[in-house]
């Protein structure tokens, strides 16, 4: 089994950062990619930043230019450095990690608990 556990949120001003990591532990082989997803209450859940093994990164287009993903391979963590909150950024942020366990032939979808964020206007 592989745990995902968040932290970082909260509640931030328009204009404000706020920073969440993300570290993966359990039985690990290899992480191909982690990232972030959000949900605003009454949307989808939609991809906000994945940063992929190979140094290859996405961002959502609401994003670029303000958010910035990267990862620690050593500690298996992932972070999102994110500036210039909105308030259309509120949501619960979901940490995702495409794993490969020891003991499996494919890599499998991880996640976690989620953490508030919250932009005040």
């Amino acid at each position: 089994q592989v745990q995902l556990v968040e932290s970082g949120g909260g509640l931030v001003q328009t204009g404000g950062s706020l920073r969440l990591s993300c570290a993966a532990s359990g039985s690990i082989l290899r992480i191909n990619a982690m990232g972030w997803y959000r949900q605003a209450p009454g949307k989808q859940r939609e991809l906000v930043a994945q940063a992929i093994s190979g140094g290859r990164i996405n961002y959502a287009d609401s994003v670029k230019g303000r958010f910035t993903i990267s990862r620690d391979n050593a500690k298996n963590t992932v972070y999102l450095q994110m500036n210039s909150l909105k308030p259309e950024d509120t949501g619960v942020y979901y940490c995702n990690a495409v794993v490969l366990s020891r003991g499996s032939v494919f890599y499998n979808d991880y996640w976690g608990q989620g953490t508030q964020v919250t932009v005040s206007s």
